[in-house]
C-alpha cells in the first residue's frame, strides 16, 4: 500500500526546546540514519533587552559528541548570522551526509538579551515507510 500522507514522509524531532534565551545554547543531536534529507525550523518569538543579538548556527556530527559547524555549501536557504528581532519562522535545509545535526546559539549579546525561540529538524525522505 502507497502512502500519500505527508506524516508518513516526514519525522519531527526538537534540537532546541521552545524557551526563553538569554545565552548560548546547545541543541541536543538528532539522528538522521534512515532519512535522506532533513530541513532544520527555527521558530522566533519576541525578542527583549536593549538591543539583543542571537547567533545561530547549524552544526553536524557523526558520533553526536563532537559537532563542528555545518559548511555553507552543504545549507540551502542559509541560516541567519544574527537575529535582532524575532517572529519569524527561518527554514534551512541540510544537503550534508553527517549522522547527527542539531541548532546551536553560538552568541548572545545586548544588554539582558532575551529571545523566545525552539529549533526543530524535519526529517524526510525515509528509507522504509511506516505499515
Amino acid at each position: 500500500m502507497s502512502r500519500t500522507d505527508l506524516r508518513s514522509h516526514i519525522n519531527v524531532a526538537q534540537s532546541l526546546a521552545p524557551a526563553s534565551r538569554t545565552a548560548a545554547a546547545n541543541g541536543t543531536g538528532v539522528d538522521l540514519s534512515g532519512f535522506d534529507a532533513a530541513t532544520v525550523v527555527l521558530d522566533l518569538g519576541a525578542a527583549g533587552g536593549t538591543t539583543p543579538s542571537f547567533t545561530f548556527e547549524v552544526q553536524e556530527s557523526n558520533d553526536n559528541a563532537s559537532f563542528t559547524a555545518v559548511a555553507a555549501a552543504d545549507l540551502d536557504g542559509g541560516q541567519p548570522a544574527a537575529v535582532t528581532a524575532g517572529a519569524a519562522v527561518v527554514e534551512i535545509g541540510y544537503r550534508g551526509i553527517r549522522r547527527y545535526l542539531r541548532v546551536a546559539i553560538t552568541a548572545a549579546s545586548g544588554t539582558s538579551p532575551t529571545l523566545l525561540c525552539s529549533a526543530t529538524i524535519v526529517r524526510g525522505k525515509p528509507r522504509k515507510l511506516p505499515s
